[in-house]
């Protein structure tokens, strides 16, 4: 028996010496997960014996264990490169059809867009996202670059915080009637970029005419003319129309109090009767675009009359011009947010990461991946930082969790355990020896 036992130890050292040695090989492997060669002690007892004196027959190999902990998340600069802070797997789809589970986030794309894993033979797997940029989340789909040039979008809003000096002068406009050519005529002007459905850009620009101690006309031209169209040339009044102001109220304290005018409802003013188009040799042309339908907004809400120098913030519209695409940006819930040259982003869809009851029971496929068991259980799929998944850290790799000193202290270990299990042997065969020389 001392045999078999001696046999077993040996094959235990060996097994501890494989799985360590594997460790070591893989401490560079991104992504990878340590594992532990876990034994069990063998009796050779009958079922109703007492076992006060049984004697154990050796050591068997009960299970190699991974070991799931957090590797180290250090920053790489790919673009595609991700790594997971907390619980979850990536989910790539292999070329076979099945699902495939990962912690090595080292991801490019593929001719077609396509986001794959590094050897290319796996598409990374996630949520679509519409035309606007929202998030579907139905079934996981594969994940795609999407190069396309964002369309541009016309505007209907104008928003801003601006400030009216109450020191400045109120202008006669009997002796300066207001003329966007002549800086007498107006104490100062703001200027906004608006956008028609082509994405042409056009100039508002607001001219605030001081016209008592807490009174303001506002006149509003886009292009130099006038919202409904005139000419603003000043060389013939029979070829343009001056603007109709709309007239600001402030109290005794600088706060807006009213505002009268055309197309004003409330603060806000609607300017929805222009016609996108340029001046050409004098002439005005379309260009062929339209202005959106519902017209523009422009809220005057937050304009205040106190005694420091006029100043406006930079508005807020939601207009551009067409974009393209100038790279990606991936935050913490897996979003993939494709920017563009025009100061846009849009959502081009979300990882997905999986979560199981038991991850001791995926089975490793290598590439740094698992596959799905019995024993695993059914994989959970949601978005990153849902429940107990973890959170995506872009440009970023995670490190293989394997400790490299303990390894090496675990070589040392079974090393010694194979020697003192090859010494029983030789021992058990020294006495052997004996006895059949007695004979």
């Amino acid at each position: 028996m001392s045999f078999n036992i001696g046999l077993s130890g040996l094959y235990a050292a060996n097994k501890q010496l494989d799985v360590t040695g594997n460790n070591i090989a893989n401490v560079a492997t991104t992504g990878f997960k340590s594992s532990r060669a876990e034994f069990a002690d063998i009796y050779a007892a009958s079922k109703l014996g007492t076992g006060q004196n049984s004697i154990g027959n050796g050591v068997n190999l009960a299970a190699v264990s991974q070991q799931f902990t957090q590797g180290d998340v250090n920053n790489s600069g790919g673009i595609l490169d991700m790594a997971i802070q907390g619980g979850g797997f990536f989910v790539q789809k292999a070329s076979d059809g099945s699902l495939e589970y990962t912690r090595s986030g080292a991801f490019r794309a593929d001719k077609d867009g396509y986001i794959t894993n590094n050897t290319g033979t796996s598409r990374l797997q996630g949520y679509a996202a519409d035309e606007n940029g929202k998030i579907v989340k139905g079934g996981l789909v594969d994940l795609q670059l999407n190069l396309a040039n964002l369309p541009p979008k016309a505007s209907t809003k104008v928003d801003s915080t601006s400030n009216l000096n109450s020191s400045d002068l109120p202008i006669d406009q009997t002796l300066h009637p207001f003329d966007p050519t002549k800086t007498d005529s107006f104490n100062t002007q703001y200027s906004t970029t608006l956008y028609d459905t082509q994405g042409n850009a056009h100039s508002m620009v607001q001219y605030m005419v001081k016209t008592g101690s807490n009174t303001w006309d506002s006149y509003t031209l886009i292009d130099g003319r006038n919202p409904d169209g005139s000419a603003i040339s000043g060389a013939d009044p029979s070829d343009h129309t001056v603007p109709v102001p709309s007239t600001l109220t402030f109290d005794g304290s600088g706060k807006l109090t009213k505002i009268v005018g055309a197309n004003v409802s409330g603060t806000t003013m609607t300017i929805d009767d222009w016609k996108p188009g340029s001046m050409v040799n004098g002439v005005w042309t379309s260009n062929g675009a339209d202005a959106n339908k519902d017209g523009i907004a422009v809220n005057m809400g937050n304009i205040t009359q106190y005694n420091s120098a006029s100043y406006r913030n930079p508005p807020v519209t939601d207009g551009y011009a067409t974009g393209q695409i100038t790279g990606l940006k991936i935050d913490g819930s897996g979003v993939l947010f494709a920017t563009f040259s025009n100061q846009q982003s849009k959502a081009i869809g979300q990882i997905s990461l999986a979560s199981f009851n038991n991850e001791q029971g995926l089975q490793p496929a290598g590439g740094t991946t698992w596959r799905e068991t019995f024993a695993s259980g059914q994989p959970g799929f949601d978005s990153p930082q849902a429940g107990t998944l973890g959170s995506i850290v872009a440009n970023s790799l995670e490190n293989s969790n394997v400790n490299l000193t303990n390894e090496l202290v675990d070589l040392i270990k079974a090393q010694s355990n194979y020697q003192a299990n090859a010494k029983t042997i030789s021992t058990q065969s020294t006495i052997m020896q004996t006895i059949i020389q007695m004979t």
